[in-house]
């Protein structure tokens, strides 16, 4: 009988379209062709984070010209910054873990051989010490099994909720095992089911979550990464798409910082490909950089218009990777792009705010055991108190470390939005002295402090989609938007891309998978063709589409 241990790994292999994108990438005959007459076609491609490189980083492989336009930095919310006069410090202030299951992601990381490193999640193997700090109790703890019995059974109660009301045994073998079929079977009858239901909901009307009190710490301490009750407004459909497909567990940074990756598709050289002579790149192809921010997006004599404040230039096809409520604020888009039903999709996109507050300090201090308890200094924070989460990254006992001294969302990062860096880092300072009354952080600290609050970015405007109750329809609409053989011919060759078009809003195989969808969908949209023995994921969606629930 084929136990946990050797049966193959879990993927974000997604019940909503359970693609194997990762196949895909890999196969040897490639994504597929387009007409030779088609070779050197600019391609737009709005946005220079993660979507939109490896839309652009494929779309080269293929032989066409993608052109990039973006209004900031390269790598979108996989953004590294670094203290002044410590560049080999990091401070990610957008993606900053990868779950092991982002099989489409890992190949490129792979492809780039960039190495990686656990992350140090809460009472991960790589974590050496977890504080929990909940309603004015600490737990110092290096296990779970540490923990007061009341977490124990708040852990037994969400297994047990995931096993008696969304399938969790019999979902996770599908999706490890690649079988399709049952995946769709057992996705199908919940959605319908749970697309009304909230997070919070799920909880309180299970049998196992009738005391308050294992609701409210699972809300504030949860398992995996941290707490979930910023999520609970939000559908449950969110997060059963990231525990089935094991995306809460097993993260892992990129050493030397996330940026590395969607900077290092700009300057890679495909081994082969199509049209191109040998040590093209997006980076050659773009000698004085991306383009600038796009102003405005509209359809001119069949072509699509692209608009800077100082050119404009005309497009067989586009993809857009940007959040989409820039396509109805800060970009003037023309509603002949999509069909009604998709702007109205676009429009109820709901966004969580996010933000981060990083302190670099002399040396990992956090180590040095007291002399009363023989305990670490401190350790990786949970708590209810404003900082809600604090992480530890170092290099070594004699190299500077970093503290992310406050990670929050929502509520909790409307708290400080408007707090310049260094009033913010005196909040947290003092919400952490009570914590750790005897730890002198602040004199440890080295540099400026550098901070970032995701719903205050302009070119962002948030951290991340997550769907409330209801929207299932709304991401259906998003999602499938790249099948368009069903459009009128003046509504087809834009195709948008990113993890909020995706099912998985905030992961980057989310980003990464839906750009793959955009590169199929220009593919198809130039007359090319997938190889019959890899086809793509337009090719496969009549027997993988998410089910269409009634409107």
């Amino acid at each position: 009988m084929t136990t946990l241990y050797d049966a193959p790994p879990v993927t974000m292999l997604g019940p909503d379209f359970p693609f194997g994108y990762d196949r895909w990438l890999t196969h040897p005959a490639g994504l597929g062709q387009v007409p030779p007459d088609m070779h050197g076609t600019p391609v737009a491609v709005v946005g220079g984070g993660i979507s939109g490189l490896v839309a652009a980083y494929e779309l080269m492989r293929l032989g066409l010209r993608p052109v990039v336009f973006e209004a900031e930095q390269l790598g979108g919310r996989m953004r590294t910054a670094r203290f002044p006069g410590h560049p080999d410090t990091v401070a990610e202030l957008g993606a900053m873990r990868f779950p092991a299951s982002s099989a489409a992601l890992l190949h490129y990381v792979e492809l780039l051989g960039l190495r990686t490193r656990p992350f140090p999640n809460p009472l991960a193997r790589a974590t050496p010490h977890t504080v929990v700090d909940v309603n004015g109790s600490r737990h110092f703890t290096r296990t779970g099994d540490d923990l007061p019995s009341v977490y124990h059974e708040v852990s037994e109660a969400w297994q047990k909720t995931l096993e008696e009301s969304a399938d969790l045994a019999a979902m996770d073998a599908a999706i490890r095992h690649r079988d399709v079929a049952t995946i769709k079977a057992l996705w199908n009858r919940l959605v319908p089911i749970l697309d009304d239901q909230s997070f919070y909901g799920f909880l309180a009307s299970s049998p196992s979550f009738a005391s308050f009190r294992h609701r409210e710490l699972f809300g504030q301490v949860g398992f995996g990464s941290g707490g979930w009750d910023t999520d609970f407004p939000n559908s449950v459909l969110e997060i059963l798409r990231v525990v089935y497909t094991g995306a809460d567990a097993d993260h892992h940074a990129l050493a030397g910082g996330a940026q590395r990756l969607p900077l290092g598709l700009w300057e890679h050289s495909p081994a082969a490909m199509a049209h191109w002579p040998r040590g093209t790149s997006l980076a050659t192809l773009h000698p004085d950089g991306p383009r600038p921010a796009v102003t405005r997006l509209s359809r001119a004599r069949g072509w699509i218009r692209v608009e800077t404040a100082g050119e404009a230039g005309e497009f067989t096809a586009a993809v857009l990777t940007p959040q989409v409520r820039l396509l109805t604020s800060r970009i003037d888009t023309d509603e002949s792009l999509f069909p009604t039903e998709v702007w109205t999709a676009i429009e109820r996109t709901h966004y969580m705010g996010g933000s981060k507050l990083f302190a670099l300090v002399d040396r990992p201090f956090w180590h040095d055991l007291d002399a009363a308890t023989g305990r670490p200094a401190m350790g990786m924070t949970l708590t209810d108190r404003t900082p809600r989460g604090v992480y530890l990254f170092d290099d070594g006992p004699s190299r500077p470390g970093v503290m992310c001294l406050s990670y929050t969302w929502n509520d909790d990062s409307l708290k400080v939005s408007t707090l310049p860096p260094a009033e913010r880092l005196e909040v947290m300072l003092r919400h952490l002295r009570r914590i750790y009354p005897g730890v002198d952080i602040a004199g440890r600290i080295i540099a400026a402090p550098i901070a970032v609050t995701w719903e205050n970015e302009p070119h962002f405007l948030g951290a991340f989609k997550a769907n409330l109750p209801g929207h299932y329809r709304y991401q259906r609409r998003l999602f499938t938007h790249f099948m368009q053989d069903d459009l009128p011919r003046g509504r087809r060759g834009v195709f948008l891309a990113g993890d909020d078009v995706s099912w998985t809003g905030g992961f980057a195989e989310g980003a990464v998978t839906t750009a793959l969808n955009a590169v199929w969908g220009v593919l198809h949209h130039l007359g090319g063709r997938t190889h019959p023995d890899n086809p793509g994921p337009g090719d496969a969606f009549a027997e993988l589409a998410p089910i269409d629930l009634p409107y």
